[in-house]
């Protein structure tokens, strides 16, 4: 007996619990996301350019960059420097040095690093300044093209510090500008997107957001774009880029390239478990990526080392069918 009424109270509670607290007015806690179900598409390799190495020296493409009046940028890791990719005929690309972030305009800065020059991540502000992320030593660099003018961002990480690593080689891997914030890709052993105030150079915070149903050992983030108010992050280990709202910190979208790189005709003879796709550009029509190969050579041509440059169709705009809706997912954790 007592049993029965203590079912019925509980369900009474309930009933008056519902009547209060409607599904329609329950609030995420603060910090957290509403959960969605972000939609999934395979990307297909529309045009494809193999970058032809200047004077023969091997090329690292690292990120890429799309101008307003549609240049197309990208970094060597080996060596300083912006270059901008001139698209050819026949299936070749060339490339062309820019007086941006090079040798020379860094001289003044390299005394004071620790370790090579490792330039990955490539991004460009509002007012058309040039961001280069250095790998080796976490910095950041910046150029105003109108001026010259070149700085370091004296940014303090230490809000952040516990998820880097001691290896060099798992550090700063793509930034982005999104108004008045830069988003800075830590890639791996933790990945983590920080977020700097430009005007502050404070870190604000940082988050991570995970590809749908492809675990990983970790989150590789080798590049970060910014397009239509949403942060496009580029996945190397599980091949996709993710589309995320960088409000709500959560992947809308899930682009799969796996079937363009592992093709027979694009694949590279190298002995990793992970991709090689390490630039990443977003425009109306069209997702950019880039092929950072460290000098291994394709399988369908051994002799060929050059780097490869894929654009597809966005499939979010040109009709496509999505693979399969994702599980429902909210943006991993985040950092206040």
């Amino acid at each position: 007996m007592q049993t029965r009424r203590f079912a019925s109270a509980m369900m009474a509670l309930c009933l008056a619990l519902s009547w209060l607290y409607p599904a329609s007015r329950l609030q995420a806690a603060p910090g957290s996301v509403a959960v969605e179900k972000p939609v999934k598409y395979t990307l297909h390799a529309a045009q494809t350019w193999h970058i032809d190495l200047p004077q023969g020296a091997r090329f690292d493409a690292s990120a890429l960059l799309l101008q307003p009046d549609g240049a197309l940028l990208t970094v060597n890791d080996k060596t300083p420097g912006v270059w901008q990719i001139i698209l050819g005929e026949g299936g070749a690309a060339t490339l062309k040095p820019l007086d941006i972030l090079n040798a020379g305009r860094l001289a003044r800065l390299t005394p004071a690093k620790t370790g090579p020059w490792d330039c990955e991540g490539l991004a460009r502000d509002a007012a058309g300044r040039i961001y280069v992320c250095d790998e080796s030593d976490r910095w950041i660099v910046r150029q105003d093209p109108a001026t010259g003018v070149v700085e370091r961002l004296e940014i303090d990480w230490s809000p952040v510090k516990r998820w880097f690593s001691a290896d060099r080689n798992a550090s700063f891997e793509g930034i982005a500008v999104g108004g008045d914030i830069l988003y800075v890709a830590n890639e791996r052993e933790i990945g983590r997107i920080i977020l700097v105030d430009l005007a502050t150079l404070k870190v604000r915070d940082s988050f991570q957001v995970t590809p749908i149903g492809l675990p990983a050992r970790d989150v590789h983030y080798s590049d970060l774009c910014w397009f239509e108010d949403a942060l496009w992050v580029l996945c190397r280990e599980s091949r996709c880029v993710l589309r995320v709202d960088p409000r709500r910190r959560a992947v809308t979208a899930q682009f799969d390239y796996f079937d363009i790189e592992t093709a027979r005709v694009n694949a590279y003879a190298h002995p990793y478990p992970y991709g090689f796709v390490e630039g990443l550009a977003v425009d109306t029509h069209s997702i950019w990526l880039c092929v950072d190969n460290n000098g291994f050579p394709r399988v369908a041509d051994r002799a060929d080392r050059r780097p490869t440059l894929w654009r597809c169709d966005r499939p979010d705009r040109s009709g496509g069918t999505p693979t399969t809706p994702g599980p429902a997912v909210g943006p991993g954790s985040v950092e206040r």
